[in-house]
């Protein structure tokens, strides 16, 4: 498997720790949609896409944030012991969408996206600089495969630009 995209949103000035939203293209068919970047202590980092939880109120089964103390539908009071914790006794309040499950795919990730990430912020010190982000809904070109299912690289009569990708 392969990262074969990375397209990066950088966020504007005003925001302390979040420094941009990216999405990712695996072998040019498959996409992971709102990846955060954030500044950690020890420089960028990807968080993976994310919901919050909730829980169903037990007197009309509405769905409320795990932080409610009372439910949004009929204001019934909620248990304040519903939520999880983890082991450093955290609320958990959100769960992944995707992620990596080892480290070598994780770090492949990470490596990857912060590259680009790097990238992106000499890209937009440039006159005219527009993010790629918001194209990714552009029907790209029809992958093609070889006698053994294997895709075979994009070139540029097959419109991805210069080159292979």
């Amino acid at each position: 498997m392969e990262v074969t995209e990375v397209r990066i949103k950088l966020i504007e000035e005003g925001s302390d720790r979040l420094k941009a939203f990216c999405s990712i293209t695996f072998d040019h068919c498959f996409v992971i949609r709102d990846l955060k970047i954030i500044e950690g202590t020890r420089g960028p980092f990807v968080a993976m896409p994310s919901r919050k939880l909730t829980s169903h109120c037990p007197t009309c089964r509405n769905k409320n944030h795990l932080r409610a103390g009372f439910c949004n539908q009929c204001g019934s009071e909620l248990d304040r012991d519903r939520i999880d914790r983890d082991e450093e006794g955290r609320a958990k309040l959100h769960a992944d969408i995707a992620h990596p499950i080892n480290s070598v795919c994780r770090e492949m990730i990470q490596s990857r996206v912060v590259e680009e990430f790097h990238r992106e912020i000499e890209k937009s010190k440039l006159p005219g600089y527009i993010s790629r982000y918001d194209d990714i809904d552009l029907d790209p070109p029809e992958p093609h495969f070889d006698t053994n299912h294997r895709m075979m690289p994009q070139t540029e009569e097959r419109g991805f630009g210069k080159g292979i990708l």
